[in-house]
């Protein structure tokens, strides 16, 4: 019998470029309603961790599971049923110049559902709420600022109302305030909409406001190297790699 509070099971997954791997052995559980952290230093393998948690790239080895169903040895549509449970924010946002906000959210209502015009452009325009845009339907990606793109690009993975929510690098190239008001939102999505996410971040400062749970990749012995909430692993911190990474090597945290 599957656990209901376990949303994702990883077991056994490698990442892996041909004969290069990664990382190795990746056990892990995400809850429903964690905001789960993906976290270590640079070229560890967190977005190809993510990209195996998105169905865009396989793992040679181990399984992972949503909701009890294995999604890695799924058919295709088993799994296409079965990502139709997530969003995606990419790092970029991934808007389309050429299409308004509105344009961009109602794609994915357009693509999956029959819902009619109407209906699609009154929930376009509640995400847009949701995230602080309202009134930004008729914008175009040029015409916002990097923050509102972003929160923009987050209305659009939640146009299908999903349950879990995969975010890579959400606070990259933003500002120390508009990195703080997406950790609000994402806080804010999480409690209200009761959505589970799992974000791939570097972010010091985003990793202890939100995350409620994560993992630490390592690359030196391609394995996990903690887990547990952040705040946690801060004040008993495994080993001084881990100390060092949650305080960028300073003796204390503020």
């Amino acid at each position: 019998m599957k656990n209901d509070a376990v949303r994702i099971k990883a077991e056994n997954l490698t990442i892996a470029y041909g004969d290069f791997v990664l990382m190795k052995n990746l056990n892990f559980e995400v809850e429903n309603n964690d905001i789960f952290i993906i976290m270590g230093g640079s070229g560890c393998g967190k977005s190809s961790l993510l990209r195996i948690l998105t169905g865009l790239q396989s793992s040679p080895t181990g399984r992972f599971l949503i909701d009890g169903m294995d999604f890695s040895h799924s058919g295709e549509n088993r799994r296409a049923e079965l990502m139709r449970r997530c969003g995606i924010l990419y790092q970029s946002g991934a808007l389309f110049s050429s299409m308004t906000l509105g344009e961009n959210i109602a794609l994915p209502l357009q693509q999956y559902t029959d819902y009619s015009p109407k209906l699609i452009k009154e929930l376009v325009d509640l995400k847009l709420s949701l995230v602080g845009l309202r009134g930004f339907a008729d914008f175009y990606p040029s015409e916002i600022s990097g923050g509102m793109a972003k929160r923009a690009g987050l209305a659009r993975a939640l146009a299908l109302d999903p349950e879990i929510l995969y975010c890579d690098e959400p606070s990259a190239g933003l500002d120390p305030i508009s990195s703080r008001l997406l950790d609000d939102l994402i806080l804010d999505l999480n409690q209200s909409l009761g959505t589970t996410f799992v974000i791939v971040t570097h972010e010091l400062a985003s990793i202890f406001a939100v995350g409620t749970n994560s993992v630490f990749l390592d690359a030196e012995t391609k394995s996990i190297q903690a887990r547990g909430n952040p705040k946690e692993l801060l004040r008993n911190p495994p080993n001084e790699k881990i100390h060092n990474f949650l305080t960028r090597g300073e003796k204390t945290h503020g």
